[in-house]
């Protein structure tokens, strides 16, 4: 990525000889990393050494090693070894990136150095942007979609704004999925997870159909019979109170016995590749995806309350277990929400379907790209929304929400042997976003209502029309033959139109949430971002470089909000969040390229972080804007491949990160009280309600640990004839943080240290395998991001409900190629 700089995180191989050389896409299928094209890049060797990954995070194929960029590389042997076929899963071997997945909202708060984005707003697109085959995919629901058959992985850190967009203020996940192959290839492969009791099978065909055309399918299924969540949810009755006849009705609604999530998945793709040759090459790929829960907050625990247990229901310890205490709906209100089901019976279902087309023209002097994509998205859901089985607050809960985009970006490059070049590009997307929701509240009904709503609290509707252009070029300035500075600016123009509504709620609870009122914002942004580096090679092992980078991601419109009876716009249509700063550092090869050392320093300065708030009495949600705050930190990686012993490698990194608030003044989280610093003012803009705030100045952003790091050890070797052993151990390292952007003192998540392993055995000159695949093997409890637990901090400071990772799971996979 032009423009951009720090070290390359190089632990990308964890196993036996050479990592594979992988790609990343930044807005368009970049050219294959072939060996060949690894080779060109530095030496190999037979056995032992480091192998070179090559990357596009600049536009073009580069030596990881020699890329001014901080990126994390995961080869897809690596990705593979330890099926890692989920963002979530992706983020356990990537220190400093924390997923937290979330049932409502956006569906995940993805973070990195400390930097990233609430999750119970689905109208806030992530400050960490998730980019697939060039595609940008801005929603956190996107880690709901299944990624198979992966060519690589890039974890981009830091602002990343003038290839990757609008909206990469803290960093880029780009996934790059396979291509055809140029001789024909088929592998299958069956594996067992016996925590979740899990069956997967995949399987991928691909090689030419003729001489200029290629085809790759793949295809993955899987179904689960328990889960890695114990539902230890008690039966439960609530009352209702009709307010049409003053009848009050009682409502048994059972506890859910079984394990979550048990989820079932169904995911496919086709590329095909037409290379006619005159340098022109045309890709297309489709995809589509669904899965299906059996609950749809299944990893929601609560984990911290004041004297151990939930306010709202005593017999609920708050223990950081992988257990959660959740209802079917009543049996007499089943079927009669919207989107409820007969049965009564918890959900989450998603389903997508994408597909992008890609031209590349290569002409004598310039690289022409072209990406055209359209995807869709629908998550719908049944959530027991008190999340501990309480009788005292009826909360069944459904939602139905809608999403599509259509985007267009045209790049080129020049290649002239000349001391400068340049690159042009241009880009464009159009997106929709609908969001229904019913919720039960306050434990009334009306039976004069339409019979859809006779038990409903609320139900509400938002929509958000958002269109964007932009433009970005650069230029690079070979200075000398060791020295380059490149410099390159984005523009951004954008516009999104929105409304919220509920257009029906209980009269008697018309006074919190009014019928009909109609909140609307038409916003506008615009905006320049500029960044400039400069790289140094005083040896082809040395790389030296420094960058002043800015980055944009727009304001928007909390679509998943409510309209209370003080809401103004303001609480709901949030300003744009910027990021300024730099980065230095150095990239080494040492020892006869047995060695890789990298190191680099990094400040960066965001301003209105946006930051959303859910008061748990009201349940109400607010996006505010944290005026300001700072990320700060030192990474140090290394990689040893000895020639002594092929087929050893060793990788790690430590890093330090201070990620704090330098100005904001917030609302106060659930049952604060003025000893505890809920002692000033919150109004976030002068059109807004004053409300209880706290100063957080100083205080650490959510998910912001200060040390983290990794080691790793991967080893194979020759056993027999066409026979082969390996083995891998990784392990990563969190010190203990916040989990909450309000600093709530119950939302700690202590230091911790996971450990990943597998073994492996090839026979047959690797036609078959055989694996046992170990993670998070300690079993350690990690909360990704934290909420106020709903109708709590009335008598005390709020219960934490915990967006928990998964526990240990051990898989058996067994693969064959034919």
């Amino acid at each position: 990525m032009a423009g951009v700089f720090a070290s390359a995180f190089t632990f990308a191989s964890a196993s036996a000889g050479a990592q594979e050389a992988a790609t990343t896409t930044a807005g368009a299928t970049p050219p294959a990393a072939t060996p060949e094209a690894a080779s060109a890049i530095g030496p190999q060797h037979a056995e032992g050494g480091l192998n070179d990954i090559v990357v596009t995070a600049r536009r073009r194929a580069e030596s990881l090693q020699d890329v001014p960029v901080a990126v994390t590389a995961l080869s897809a042997e690596t990705l593979e070894r330890y099926d890692m076929t989920s963002l979530e899963k992706i983020s356990t071997q990537t220190p400093q990136f924390t997923i937290g997945r979330s049932s409502n909202g956006s569906g995940a708060q993805l973070t990195l150095r400390g930097i990233g984005s609430s999750s119970t707003s689905i109208g806030i697109e992530q400050s960490v942007a998730v980019v697939v085959d060039g595609v940008y995919y801005g929603q956190g629901r996107v880690i709901n979609e299944g990624f198979l058959d992966l060519d690589g992985v890039e974890v981009l850190k830091g602002p990343q704004s003038l290839f990757f967009g609008k909206n990469a203020t803290a960093g880029v996940i780009s996934l790059r999925t396979a291509d055809p192959t140029s001789t024909p290839e088929f592998k299958a492969k069956l594996g067992y997870e016996f925590r979740a009791k899990e069956l997967v099978g995949e399987f991928v065909g691909s090689g030419p159909l003729t001489d200029t055309l290629g085809l790759r399918v793949a295809v993955r299924a899987s179904n689960m019979w328990g889960g890695y969540f114990r539902n230890a949810g008690v039966d439960k009755t609530y009352n209702t109170t009709d307010i049409a006849t003053g009848v009050t009705t009682s409502h048994f609604a059972p506890a859910y016995d079984g394990d979550n999530p048990g989820n079932k998945e169904l995911l496919g793709r086709v590329t095909l590749v037409w290379d006619p040759g005159n340098d022109f090459k045309f890709t297309v790929k489709a995809n589509g995806s669904t899965s299906k829960n059996n609950n749809n907050s299944w990893n929601y625990v609560p984990f911290g309350c004041v004297g151990g247990t939930y306010e709202t229901n005593p017999l609920i310890k708050c223990e950081k277990k992988f257990q959660v205490y959740q209802n079917y709906f009543p049996e007499d209100l089943a079927g009669t929400n919207p989107w409820s089901r007969d049965d009564g019976a918890l959900y989450n279902k998603y389903s997508s379907w994408a597909v992008t087309g890609t031209a590349e023209y290569a002409l004598k002097d310039v690289d022409i790209t072209w990406v055209n994509n359209f995807n869709r998205n629908t998550n719908q859901w049944a959530c027991d929304c008190t999340f501990v089985s309480s009788s005292s607050a009826a909360a069944p809960s459904t939602e139905r929400s809608l999403f599509h985009a259509f985007s267009s970006e045209l790049r080129a490059q020049t290649k002239f042997d000349g001391p400068i070049n340049l690159l042009a590009g241009a880009y464009y997307q159009k997106t929709h976003r609908n969001h229904r929701q019913t919720g039960s509240f306050g434990n009334v009904s009306d039976s004069t209502a339409p019979a859809e709503y006779e038990y409903l609290g609320y139900f509400k509707h938002s929509e958000t029309h958002g269109e964007t252009l932009s433009a970005y070029g650069q230029a690079t300035w070979k200075i000398l033959s060791n020295l380059e500075a490149a410099a390159g600016v984005r523009y951004i123009h954008e516009t999104k139109d929105s409304y919220l509504v509920q257009p029906y709620v209980n009269a008697a609870l018309q006074f919190l949430f009014p019928e009909n009122k109609t909140i609307a914002a038409d916003q506008t942004f615009n905006n320049w971002s500029p960044e400039a580096t400069l790289t140094w090679k005083p040896t082809d092992d040395v790389t030296v470089y420094g960058a002043y980078k800015t980055a944009y991601k727009s304001g928007g419109f909390s679509n998943s909000g409510f309209v209370s009876a003080g809401t103004v716009p303001s609480d709901v249509a949030f300003k744009p969040e910027k990021a300024r700063g730099f980065e230095v550092g150095i990239k080494t090869k040492l020892v006869d390229n047995q060695l890789r050392l990298n190191f680099d320093v990094y400040s960066y300065k965001y301003t209105d972080l946006q930051v959303d708030f859910f008061n748990p009495a009201t349940f109400a949600f607010i996006t505010t804007n944290a005026g300001a705050a700072r990320t700060r930190g030192v990474e140090l990686e290394f990689e040893f491949a000895p020639y002594a012993v092929p087929g050893l490698n060793l990788h790690g990194s430590i890093n330090y990160n201070k990620a704090r608030y330098l100005e904001y003044i917030a609302p106060c989280y659930g049952g604060q009280t003025a000893a505890q610093g809920c002692n000033t003012v919150f109004q976030p803009n002068p059109d807004s309600p004053a409300a209880p705030g706290q100063d957080l100045s100083g205080a650490p952003t959510a998910v912001a640990p200060r040390w983290t790091g990794s080691f790793g050890i991967g080893y194979e070797t020759d056993i027999g004839t066409g026979t082969k052993l390996g083995a891998t151990i990784d392990t990563r390292y969190s010190s203990s943080y916040l989990a909450s952007s309000f600093a709530h003192p119950l939302s700690g998540q202590a230091k911790y240290l996971t450990v990943d392993g597998t073994i492996r055995v090839k026979f047959d000159d690797e036609r078959f395998e055989l694996a046992l695949i170990g993670k998070n093997l300690t079993n350690q409890f990690i909360v990704g991001g934290a909420i106020d637990g709903p109708n709590t901090g009335t008598t005390r400071i709020a219960d934490q409900i915990g967006f928990v990772n998964l526990p240990r799971t051990v898989q058996l996979q067994a693969s064959v190629r034919f």
